[in-house]
């Protein structure tokens, strides 16, 4: 019993979150159980190019490091701005969400070359954080009961954390920088005089990941109807 419940709310995850928060904790598990190890993942320009060790553009997004604090409050993030996003401003248009991921991770991926990142999903969930709310921009946030301030607010205050932990502030940079690219080209530009929309969703991700809507003009057969066949038509309640 517990087991369908764990799976049905599983499977109410939104498709891509569930995919990408799944590739991360598995990634986790196994450097963990030694059946890989770090520098199989980690980002390595040279290796790529000259081995064709191209598995390492999506590895090094997936590996957050040991099963610790740091882990398990990247996750926390990861998972649930991600998730707010699908449900939210990206309702309904997952191929556009997988549009973002590959947007975000190429410009994460090329100026990583130039900082000499190895691992960025830090970075990414910083990005995810950063577009989420820049969109939510009313929302009020309370840090571990300590802060209060704007959703606006949350990667810097994100941070500064990581600057009180020791931690280097170059990949929550890069995030918000890569954020902010997106944001801007998708929700600024398009609404300025003279402005476009410079990011369109190519029709292939559209096709693979989006349902076509339904024909408004569609009769379906009375067997194909919700509750079966017409067998007589009922007054409304209060009609």
């Amino acid at each position: 019993m517990a087991y369908q419940t764990i799976r049905q709310e599983y499977l109410q995850i939104p498709v891509v979150t569930r995919a990408y928060t799944t590739a991360c904790v598995l990634t986790t598990a196994a450097v963990q159980l030694e059946l890989i190890t770090p520098f199989q993942l980690y980002f390595n320009p040279d290796l790529i190019l000259r081995n064709y060790q191209v598995w390492r553009l999506i590895t090094n997004f997936l590996f957050f490091g040991p099963v610790g604090f740091n882990f398990l409050f990247n996750m926390i993030f990861l998972y649930r701005y991600c998730r707010m996003l699908e449900e939210g401003s990206f309702r309904g248009r997952t191929a556009d969400f997988v549009f973002m991921f590959l947007f975000g991770g190429l410009l994460m991926t090329i100026f990583g070359t130039f900082v000499n990142l190895v691992f960025l999903g830090q970075a990414f969930t910083i990005m995810l954080v950063y577009i989420w709310s820049r969109r939510n921009p009313n929302v009020r946030m309370n840090f571990f009961g300590l802060l209060n301030f704007q959703a606006p607010f949350l990667p810097w205050v994100l941070m500064g954390f990581s600057l009180l932990l020791g931690n280097s502030i170059i990949v929550d940079l890069l995030g918000i920088a890569v954020g902010h690219v997106y944001y801007f080209l998708e929700d600024v530009f398009p609404n300025q005089p003279g402005g476009g929309r410079w990011l369109r969703t190519p029709s292939i991700l559209k096709m693979l990941f989006d349902t076509p809507e339904e024909d408004a003009n569609y009769n379906p057969l009375p067997e194909d109807r919700p509750g079966g066949f017409a067998w007589g038509e009922g007054q409304r309640l209060g009609g």
